[in-house]
């Protein structure tokens, strides 16, 4: 389910986001960019909706990712 992130609180959506650019396996190439660097970016990505907070009920948890990550849902036939 995807979640707007207007809907959550402005702490939230920080630590969803700094949880998110500081976790292991986030690339940004070789040289150093700092973190309010890398906050602003991805809330830039969701404003512009290139990104999204998906909620997955199975585990109860939240995760951003890019829109081209979302799975396709079928349409009608």
């Amino acid at each position: 389910m995807i979640i707007p992130h207007q809907q959550l609180s402005p702490e939230a959506l920080l630590g969803l986001i700094e949880d998110f650019v500081t976790r292991d396996g986030t690339d940004y190439g070789e040289r150093e960019v700092p973190l309010a660097t890398k906050v602003a970016q991805v809330r830039r990505q969701l404003e512009s909706g290139s990104a999204v907070i998906v909620f997955n009920e199975e585990d109860e948890s939240c995760m951003i990712l890019l829109k081209e990550q979302l799975p396709a849902v079928p349409g009608p036939e």
